[in-house]
């Protein structure tokens, strides 16, 4: 059991901020899309980057077939990530970086939860390692973690190998389910003392750490949570149970 549970009814932004705090995480790792921001920033720069000719047409189209069999459940979630960063192949690692940047600063629809924000500033000021961990592609994560202060170092993303500046084929990482817990346990030679997740998919992670806490949960990771006793909140101006 989580010691500090509580549920979306009686926490307030400010009493969900103070309540992480309390525990005084020396490590904490949060996922990103639908937990720091509203939205799927890595799934809206697939199909924005595909629009706007950032891959070949070739490349488009197949990959446009590649993701309606994801969506008819004949591709796992996890080759998809993967697919969606092995696309770039033979592109300049600067330039997908580039239009990143672009997309997240001038086109991306989400919206960075406020309390969220504070809390990484929060974090930061305690000495706290804070890590980003997602199953998006590296570029748009640290593209929207500049808002939160969270350095390239401490983003675990799907990414692939760079060769000269060019992208290969040749994954390295792709965060998702399992593979949260195992790039953290990888790169942090510390306990995680707090974990932050909104679907299914971050359920590992937040079972890795001392504390878990589903934030703007889907409806099934948010029975989980209350199954296993991890916080629920959810952060002002989404839908709260």
């Amino acid at each position: 059991m989580n010691p500090v549970s509580t549920n979306s009814t009686t926490l307030s932004s400010r009493d969900f901020v103070e309540l992480v705090l309390r525990i005084a995480p020396q490590a904490a790792a949060f996922d990103c899309d639908g937990t720091l921001w509203s939205g799927d920033a890595g799934e809206t720069f697939f199909d924005w980057e595909i629009r706007t000719g950032v891959v070949s047409t070739e490349v488009a189209r197949a990959m446009r077939a590649r993701y309606a069999e994801y969506k008819a459940g004949k591709v796992s979630e996890e080759d998809m990530c993967g697919e969606m960063v092995t696309m770039h192949k033979g592109l300049a690692d600067a330039a997908v970086m580039s239009a990143a940047t672009e997309f997240m600063g001038s086109v991306f629809p989400g919206h960075v939860f406020p309390e969220l924000r504070q809390l990484v500033d929060r974090l930061h000021d305690n000495g706290c390692e804070v890590w980003a961990v997602s199953s998006s592609n590296e570029w748009v994560i640290r593209a929207g973690m500049a808002q939160f202060g969270i350095t390239p170092d401490r983003i675990l993303a799907a990414k692939v190998a760079v060769e000269n500046g060019i992208l290969t084929d040749r994954l390295l990482r792709v965060p998702s389910g399992p593979g949260k817990p195992e790039a953290l346990r990888e790169a942090v030679k510390k306990e995680i003392d707090a974990a932050f997740g909104n679907s299914r998919w971050d359920t590992e992670m937040l079972a890795m750490a001392r504390h878990g806490f589903a934030v703007n949960p889907n409806p099934d990771l948010e029975a989980l949570a209350l199954e296993r006793g991890w916080t629920v909140y959810y952060p002002d101006g989404t839908n709260r149970k």
